[in-house]
């Protein structure tokens, strides 16, 4: 049976806590409070895992969900180039709302569906969501919703969509309903490659090109995508 633990109380904090981290280690769904919306969050490195996210979602391969991560370091073990404009970008942004895709290491053994071998990572300025992710490693997390339905910014909210199919619930108070900015670096690569902005979110276009000045690409109908870390992702 699901559980929803308040995590304002230290005693449901340590147990929730626990059991979130057993549920992540079983191959189970958590939601977890971000410093955006809820998130549901399994297991990145669990095919198995990842897809009953997607299926608690009603979603496809197609919509694989972005990565949450505890810090730079782990960023370097998931990307397999890490260009200097986007260090500059998470020494301004991170911990916080900026979700960006890189060119993922081909060596990963992970499954996350159908990413053309990229992925999309942030690192959430929630200290429940990081000190979960400094226990578990990198967490594949897309919005505590179903797809079509708003994101959830209360836990009662994640779990009156999402239910049984979910573990355990952590609930951090109400989140605010802006979700991350997403932003696609994996042109920079190449020569006269730039940033592009796939959703603007957390972080406006203006505080980007503050850092990357004429690498921002100009905003030539940009699309919010459904989760590239898409529009349904924390």
């Amino acid at each position: 049976m699901s559980r929803l633990f308040d995590c304002s109380q230290d005693s449901e904090l340590l147990t929730g806590m626990r059991l979130a981290r057993a549920a992540v280690r079983k191959g189970d769904l958590v939601v977890i409070p971000t410093d955006t919306v809820y998130g549901v969050a399994a297991d990145a490195f669990s095919p198995k895992a990842v897809q009953k996210l997607l299926d608690a979602k009603g979603r496809t391969r197609q919509s694989p969900p972005p990565v949450l991560v505890p810090g730079v370091s782990t960023l370097e073990a998931l990307a397999s180039e890490i260009p200097d404009a986007v260090r500059q970008l998470i020494d301004a942004f991170w911990p916080g709302g900026l979700t960006i895709v890189l060119s993922a290491q081909p060596s990963l053994a992970w499954d996350l569906g159908d990413t053309d071998g990229t992925v999309a990572v942030r690192m959430p300025d929630n200290r429940i969501a990081l000190e979960l992710l400094e226990e578990t490693g990198p967490l594949a997390v897309s919005s505590a919703n179903l797809t079509g339905q708003p994101a959830a910014t209360t836990a009662q909210a994640a779990f009156d969509m999402l239910g049984e199919s979910v573990d355990t619930y952590l609930d951090g108070g109400d989140s605010t309903t802006i979700a991350s900015t997403i932003i696609d670096a994996t042109a920079l690569s190449a020569p006269g490659g730039k940033i592009s902005v796939l959703r603007e979110g957390a972080i406006s276009r203006s505080q980007l090109r503050e850092i990357l000045g004429d690498l921002l690409d100009e905003p030539a109908g940009d699309v919010a995508t459904e989760d590239a870390d898409g529009a349904s992702s924390p």
